[in-house]
């Protein structure tokens, strides 16, 4: 279970829970998962001590701390048109290394719906080719190897 759905979890029972995630990943997308699931901050493991108890003071006081890197991180994509689940599913094949027609057949879908996929993904992610869809996609948490 990822530290976000261990939250949700925490959150079912709990409502009121005052959550930060501490963690490595800087993603975007992961980044916005954490908050819409009801994170009160969301801070990276290389953050100073010192910020990071005047982030659990602030937290603790009922306010909703975002640094500015992490606020850079969101702001980057924002607006931008998001991944639907049957292209983020495309991407994870892709990032196994699988072909479109090995692709289709997981999927019970066309070869040619894979090249569909494919494609609108790479432009919606700003992606050359097939390697630097994958990579973005890790990058801003869209998937995860």
């Amino acid at each position: 279970m990822s530290g976000i759905d261990a939250m949700i979890a925490i959150r079912t029972e709990f409502p009121e829970a005052r959550i930060i995630i501490l963690t490595t990943f800087e993603g975007d997308v992961e980044i916005q998962r954490a908050l819409e699931a009801g994170a009160r901050a969301y801070v990276l493991k290389s953050t100073p001590p010192k910020e990071l108890m005047d982030v659990i003071r602030k937290v603790d006081a009922g306010k909703k701390p975002i640094s500015p890197n992490i606020a850079a991180q969101l702001a980057e994509h924002y607006g931008d048109e998001g991944l639907t689940d049957r292209e983020i599913e495309v991407l994870r094949q892709v990032a196994e290394g699988n072909r479109n027609r090995d692709i289709a057949e997981k999927l019970f879908i066309s070869e040619e719906t894979v090249k569909v996929h494919i494609k609108h993904l790479m432009d919606k992610l700003g992606a050359n080719d097939r390697t630097q869809a994958v990579a973005i996609g890790v990058r801003r948490g869209i998937i995860h190897l």
